[in-house]
């Protein structure tokens, strides 16, 4: 199915800013890679900010939608944090571009706009930090500093869109399934069953990102 105007400005802003970055890119590479006329390019985006913001509220929204349902779907907080990894772990190989864009570009918002989507962002690691405190609480999981263990987790997952490639010798699932396991021994907790949450979040990404952006 052919893409349309405004869904190729989309693709074409996603890798221009995960390449060059938001103030690296300019309205004559977004015209160019989108295949349309500098002039008409407004049509389709508004201002390069509220293209920006579109395409990262849409990636955390459909990151945040993602998360409720894996972690819904895992009442033991072991079985939760590793699919909550797994699902970020998996889209972020798979979704690269999108992903960086949102984890690289947020200082370049205005303070209005940033909070936005900052709010998005709190809501989708708030998941994470209350799944660490229900393992803290059970006494599954143990922790002196869990707000940190929590940043060094996203850190670390994030980091995926970075170096992975499916041309790697590393199956994306197995890797998938041993960060789920960094994961636990990180907050001393004993194994869960991976593979499963593995699966459980993979389903989850091909149904969340089944659309275009």
């Amino acid at each position: 199915m052919a893409l349309t105007s405004e869904q190729r400005v989309r693709r074409a802003a996603v890798k221009l800013f995960a390449d060059k970055g938001f103030h690296g890119t300019g309205i004559r590479d977004l015209a160019q890679a989108a295949k349309l006329s500098s002039a008409s390019l407004y049509h389709y985006m508004g201002t390069k900010e509220e293209l920006l913001a579109g395409i990262m509220r849409e990636c955390l929204t459909r990151l945040l939608t993602g998360a409720r349902e894996v972690a819904a779907g895992q009442a033991d907080p072991p079985a939760r944090l590793a699919a909550l990894v797994a699902l970020h772990v998996l889209t972020h190989a798979r979704r690269p571009a999108e992903t960086r864009v949102v984890d690289n570009e947020v200082h370049a918002l205005s303070a209005a706009t940033r909070r936005e989507i900052v709010r998005l962002r709190d809501a989708y690691e708030q998941l994470w930090a209350e799944t660490i405190q229900d393992g803290l609480a059970e006494g599954v999981f143990h922790d002196s500093q869990p707000a940190v263990t929590r940043l060094a987790l996203l850190e670390m997952c994030n980091g995926v869109a970075r170096w992975y490639s499916p041309r790697g010798p590393l199956e994306l699932d197995h890797l998938a399934i041993h960060y789920a396991m960094l994961a636990l021994r990180m907050v001393a907790s004993a194994e869960s069953d991976c593979a499963a949450a593995v699966r459980a979040a993979s389903e989850v990404v091909s149904t969340v990102w089944r659309t275009p952006l």
